[in-house]
């Protein structure tokens, strides 16, 4: 299966636990996130005729080996595309997990686009963010439906980048994010 990638905005900036703009460029071997598609691996680069005109594009390899992406060399952070965490980012990312806070809209409308912007953000603290809250949302009053596949598709994300990055099973990265037996993906 071969994607091209369509834009959308992240990259990394050192201290804050956020992601940033930053200008990048990414090299053979280099383990990247390209959102939705998760953890993958730049596999070179190569020249795709686009609209007639021919253009540089890293390939990106996901983990299950029949999957690829292209995207501009021109512009990686502008489809998405960013280095993925660190081993010291992925303790920042766990203590935000922990501990984060964020205000969401009590409307269902407005609280479902929030929500759908900061799962396709593809910024890991933004993500741990938003799975505190709704954590928290569903300790104190239970979560509706399409809240609670928006938190478990966080904990996807997240487990799937930290067990990457730290070379465990994405079992033994859900203990570490402490996300027990209720958290359950389905």
């Amino acid at each position: 299966e071969y994607r091209r990638v369509a834009p959308c905005p992240a990259s990394r900036s050192k201290g804050d636990g956020t992601l940033k703009d930053q200008a990048r460029t990414f090299k053979d071997g280099d383990q990247v996130v390209l959102p939705p598609y998760g953890v993958g691996i730049v596999s070179g680069t190569t020249v795709r005729t686009v609209a007639g005109s021919a253009q540089d594009y890293y390939r990106v390899e996901f983990p299950n080996g029949t999957s690829r992406a292209y995207v501009p060399v021109s512009s990686p952070h502008g489809a998405g595309l960013r280095p993925a965490l660190t081993k010291d980012e992925v303790q920042s990312v766990l203590e935000r997990l922990s501990n984060g806070r964020i205000t969401l809209p009590k409307q269902w409308a407005a609280r479902h686009r929030k929500v759908t912007d900061l799962l396709t953000s593809g910024d890991p603290y933004q993500i741990a963010t938003l799975a505190s809250e709704l954590r928290r949302w569903d300790l104190e009053r239970g979560l509706p439906d399409l809240d609670r596949q928006a938190y478990r598709r966080a904990l996807r994300l997240l487990a799937g980048e930290i067990s990457a990055v730290l070379g465990i099973s994405s079992q033994e990265a859900r203990v570490l994010m402490d996300a027990g037996e209720e958290d359950e993906l389905n």
